[in-house]
């Protein structure tokens, strides 16, 4: 009995022992299309970072609406690291929770965006709308499914981009791209809170006849649905996707994290890491990489929220701040 007791005893430590070399888990919280992305770059990081700093490290995952998931950080849930696919929603956190410097962006490469991406259409199979570019999603009788920009990066996307061919139309001005997104978003029969739920909405429900979303977003559909049962259209124009990441200062000091996390956020931009960018769809820094996956990114005239718009804070004061452009526009619905 003795025996055994001990024999308990030295497993019940051994794992204890595990657990405490582990460390206390990362959390990564992210927005909801990038879950096929982390599920395989996880692994790669924890072997990397075990074989470099011979360290068992453990990582959790958060998903959801990018906007409803920069307010839970803010709510408390305790990111390590924020994935983000517009920066303010981590602008956010620095205004308003006080949970990381205001110049978060500079303290990795690329304004600390490791890839890209652009807004794609998903149409039903053959097309049967002939959706081509942003003017058709505009015309009557075509369902449009796409994100709710209050909630949702990917709906702001979205909304800017078609803001923005409006302008780059010949005579395009404000009010012209505002009637033409107004428009557009009378075709919206719902709003969904994020990039997953539209998805759900467009190829489980069967509603809507076109689905705006990111590209990376259209290869998890295919991995998901199947490659025949819908067809993707490249707009001649679209915004230039730019997700940020950061670590969460105040949350990392409080959990003895920030070595781990700040390795975390680092990979990223590591040979192999930007290969699974490319095996995602999301457009690799690394321009190696890109060279090798080019064929599966079609040229598309790319515009920034910078030059278009004079930056996310301006374009979230005007268009998505409460009583902003979007709510005036959608409250006429």
């Amino acid at each position: 009995m003795l025996r055994l007791a001990s024999r308990l005893l030295c497993t019940l430590s051994l794992g204890v022992a595990a657990m405490a070399n582990a460390g206390e888990p990362l959390l990564n919280v992210s927005y909801d299309v990038m879950r096929d992305f982390y599920k395989d770059l996880n692994p790669a990081f924890l072997k990397s970072h075990k074989a470099k700093q011979g360290e068992e490290l453990q990582i959790q995952m958060s998903h959801g609406g990018s906007t409803k998931q920069a307010r839970a950080v803010i709510d408390g849930l305790a990111a390590d690291v924020i994935t983000m696919n517009m920066a303010t929603d981590i602008d956010i956190l620095a205004e308003k929770g006080k949970l990381l410097p205001d110049n978060w962006a500079s303290r990795l490469p690329n304004n600390s965006v490791p890839f890209t991406s652009a807004s794609v259409f998903i149409v039903r199979k053959g097309n049967p709308k002939q959706i081509k570019d942003w003017s058709d999603l505009a015309k009557a009788g075509t369902q449009v499914v796409i994100p709710n920009p209050k909630l949702s990066g990917n709906g702001r996307y979205t909304y800017l981009s078609a803001w923005g061919y409006a302008l780059k139309q010949p005579g395009g001005t404000e009010q012209k791209a505002r009637d033409f997104v107004g428009g557009l978003f009378k075709n919206v029969p719902v709003l969904d809170s994020g990039g997953r739920a539209a998805t759900t909405t467009f190829m489980q429900r069967q509603i809507g006849d076109v689905l705006v979303t990111f590209e990376n977003e259209a290869e998890m559909i295919a991995r998901e649905f199947g490659r025949g049962n819908f067809e993707v259209v490249y707009p001649t124009v679209s915004i230039l996707v730019e997700p940020p990441v950061a670590v969460v200062d105040k949350v990392v000091e409080k959990k003895g994290t920030r070595k781990a996390a700040e390795a975390y956020l680092t990979y990223l931009w590591s040979p192999e890491a930007q290969e699974i960018a490319a095996q995602n769809y999301l457009r690799p820094r690394n321009p190696d990489v890109l060279k090798k996956y080019a064929a599966q990114f079609p040229k598309i005239s790319l515009f920034t929220v910078d030059d278009t718009f004079g930056g996310w804070k301006k374009a979230q004061k005007q268009h998505f701040d409460d009583g902003g452009v979007f709510d005036q526009i959608y409250l006429k619905k």
